[in-house]
Order: C-alpha cells, then sequence, then structure tokens
C-alpha cells in the first residue's frame, strides 16, 4: 500500500540526498533551527556508501542478553508475529528495532537471514540501537544502520511490536517517515512533508553560494567575505 503522503518525486529526491541536507532542510520547512529528532553518537553503516533509506517506520523491540521468560510457543509465535508486523503497513517502509539490552547489545538480529528476509518483504532498510553481523555477506540493496557490530544472537527474541521505540535518543513511533544513511538517522515530521522538496532544493541553493566560489581558483579571504555575507542572509 502506497502512502499519499509521500508522492513519488519526493521520494526519489530523499534517496539521493544526504540525511544532513534532510536535516537541514526540516530547519527550513520549520522557518527555524532546534529540530532535534536524530539519533546521537556515531552508529555503524553495514554499507557505507549505498543511498539513503527512506520509508515509514515498522516498531519492535527485542532482547538477548538473556533468554525469554515465556514459553516458547509463545517465543515463535511473537516472531511470527513481528514478521507480520514488518509485512504490513504502508509502502516504503523502514524496519526500526529498539535492543531493551542497550547499551549491553549483543544479540545480532540483523545478519543474512533476516536481511534477506526483511528484503523479501518489501522493506528498504533497517535502523538500530542494537548488533549487526555477517558483513560480508548481507544481501545488496537492504542498508543496516546499528548501533555496534558482533558474532553472536545471544537468546534474541521479541519483547513487543508496534509500540514507540527510542534509537539512540531519537524517539518513533510506527508509520513515521524516517531518513537514515551513515550519518544517522532522523524522524521527518508529518507536517514538514508537503514543504520538504522546496526546502532541500533551497538548502542546496543556498550552500551552492559558499561551495561554488570556495572550489575555483583563486578563492581567498575578501571572496569569502563577500559571499559569506550572501549565505548568511539566505540561510536559516
Amino acid at each position: 500500500m502506497t502512502d499519499p503522503l509521500l508522492p513519488s518525486n519526493l521520494h526519489e529526491l530523499l534517496s539521493s540526498v544526504d540525511t544532513p541536507t534532510v536535516c537541514n532542510a526540516i530547519e527550513v520547512a520549520q522557518g527555524q533551527r532546534g529540530f532535534n529528532r536524530f539519533t546521537r553518537g556515531a552508529m555503524h553503516h553495514c554499507k557505507p556508501g549505498d543511498p539513503a533509506m527512506v520509508g515509514f517506520a515498522r516498531t519492535a523491540r527485542i532482547s538477548g542478553l538473556a533468554p525469554s521468560t515465556e514459553p516458547n510457543e509463545i517465543v515463535r509465535a511473537k516472531r511470527m508475529d513481528y514478521f507480520r508486523s514488518m509485512a504490513a503497513g504502508v509502502s516504503p517502509s523502514v524496519a526500526v528495532v529498539e535492543d531493551v539490552d542497550y547499551p549491553h547489545c549483543i544479540a545480532g538480529w540483523w545478519g543474512e537471514v533476516h536481511v534477506a528476509v526483511h528484503k523479501g518483504l518489501g522493506l528498504r532498510g533497517a535502523v538500530t540501537n542494537g548488533v549487526m553481523r555477517d558483513l560480508d555477506v548481507m544481501d545488496e540493496g537492504f542498508p543496516v544502520l546499528s548501533g555496534s557490530i558482533g558474532p553472536s544472537h545471544g537468546y534474541v527474541h521479541v519483547v513487543d511490536i508496534g509500540k514507540p521505540v527510542n534509537i539512540l535518543g531519537m524517539r518513533v513511533s510506527e508509520n513515521e517517515l524516517i531518513h537514515a544513511d551513515r550519518h544517522g538517522a532522523i524522524v521527518i515530521p508529518k507536517d514538514v512533508i508537503p514543504r520538504l522538496k522546496a526546502a532541500i532544493e533551497k538548502v542546496i541553493d543556498t550552500e551552492s553560494i559558499v561551495l561554488g566560489p570556495a572550489r575555483e581558483p583563486g578563492f581567498d579571504i575578501e571572496k569569502l567575505e563577500e559571499v559569506w555575507a550572501k549565505f548568511e542572509a539566505a540561510r536559516t
């Protein structure tokens, strides 16, 4: 199911720009600085050169430090319910999975098998504060942004599905729009979406005021003073 809030031309644009650009553009669309719905700290990207992932969040929480206290049949049923939830909802979608053991996560939920399964179910990528593994054999075209890298799956099990999650300070609810790349992840506010294309274009145009001259021969402090004044007048 396609969500009409994300026109195809906006999805293409969002996929072609990095997350810092979108973060700046949100402030342009809001007309002020102070946007803060983003991850904190350095994260790990499975393939840093990949395009950004863009999609509506499918949320869940997992744990792996200790075995689940629930019966095995409940553990297995929750895992299948998790997959059903990931396959549902609007498209494009991104898995946003919180490991409740953070900062002591050990469970590599994101590896060769789960990447293949989630990609097969139609998701566009995953964001987690937890662990990823199998970096050399992950399928192409499914970026994973994680809090750490490790070898084990531990006692990994699903805790709950579809509830708000916290990924390194970024709080996310089901179906919120996510943009993420090697820099981190952000939540794009729903009310910003109609103005976001114009805001991204303004960010790119504004930065070109400085970037163009700075990359030309003969650039010096006098030229910087001239273009920086124009840049300051144009930026948010």
